[in-house]
């Protein structure tokens, strides 16, 4: 497996593969700038908590889970006011960007014929809206959500998602790479089915944390 630490090394290596698959999150664009963007929508639906923003943030981390905690500890915890901040983080419409220079290789291996898909973990409602965010849907021949095929039993590192992108993209697995940031998950299910895998070693991922 090639190792890499900036994403767009990785157009280095894929030259020979008729189909470059990615990850999503830490691989495309910064999950923490995620994390950041609905904080701040749940900071907006609890005004009366000063600094709501910076104390989620520092409680990042260190906490289970966040949001509990800095509303127990403004003694302002309730099961409706945590639903509320819950759907303000998960339906924002997130402040989100790709790296720098991620849309110009993407585009350059277009143009060269390469067949470019994803494969994501993660809710669907917040996955839609990352791509939707990023504009992914205009470079990529296939987008797979992979609780949307049958709950999160389908995550990585199950294969099914990467057993429907060959069919989708009607290519032999020896033709795909995978390109992805988790060394847990993320590979498992292409190195069993033949696939080429690049890690992609992001030392600003959000669990680098």
């Amino acid at each position: 497996m090639i190792e890499i630490t900036n994403i767009l090394d990785s157009e280095k290596y894929v030259k020979s593969f008729r189909a470059i698959i990615f990850d999503l999150d830490d691989t495309l664009y910064s999950e923490t700038d995620y994390v950041r963007s609905g904080y701040r929508q749940i900071a907006k639906v609890c005004p009366e908590i000063p600094d709501m923003y910076a104390k989620l943030w520092s409680a990042f981390g260190h906490e289970k889970n966040p949001i509990d905690a800095i509303l127990k500890s403004e003694h302002l915890y309730s099961e409706e006011k945590l639903r509320e901040c819950l759907s303000a983080y998960r339906e924002q419409a997130p402040d989100i960007h790709l790296y720098d220079g991620v849309a110009d290789m993407l585009l350059r291996l277009r143009s060269k014929g390469h067949r470019l898909g994803i494969i994501t973990d993660g809710r669907p409602e917040g996955q839609h809206a990352k791509i939707e965010a990023l504009g992914l849907k205009e470079y990529f021949d296939k987008i797979i959500i992979t609780d949307e095929l049958g709950g999160i039993g389908f995550r990585k590192p199950n294969p099914r998602a990467f057993e429907e992108m060959r069919q989708a993209l009607h290519i032999e697995y020896s033709e795909m790479v995978y390109i992805g940031d988790n060394i847990h998950k993320d590979f498992i299910a292409p190195k069993k089915l033949g696939m080429e895998a690049i890690l992609f070693n992001n030392k600003n991922g959000l669990y680098k944390r």
